[in-house]
């Protein structure tokens, strides 16, 4: 689990091209939206487009991306229990 974490911390900072955030710097349990990293809206679409395409899951109840980009850790359980690639 602790691979796909660093995993998902490297693929955030690439795809939101958070250049000046480092992976040891992106808390597990920190909030991705709001305080944490601070993300917005359409941040929130660049994680689904890159969990599909990285992971084959596709996240068909908007309300669902609430818990599940709560934070690297949540992601990272999502990813493992749901993952088709």
């Amino acid at each position: 689990m602790e691979d796909l974490v660093l995993e998902l911390k490297k693929q955030i900072i690439e795809v939101l091209n958070l250049e000046d955030v480092q992976p040891e710097e992106i808390e597990d349990d920190a909030p991705l939206f709001g305080s944490g990293l601070g993300l917005d809206s359409i941040d929130a679409l660049e994680l689904i487009v890159m969990m599909e395409k990285n992971y084959g899951i596709k996240i068909k109840d908007p309300s669902a991306g609430k818990e599940i980009f709560k934070s690297i850790k949540s992601m990272a359980e999502f990813v493992q229990a749901n993952r088709k690639k």
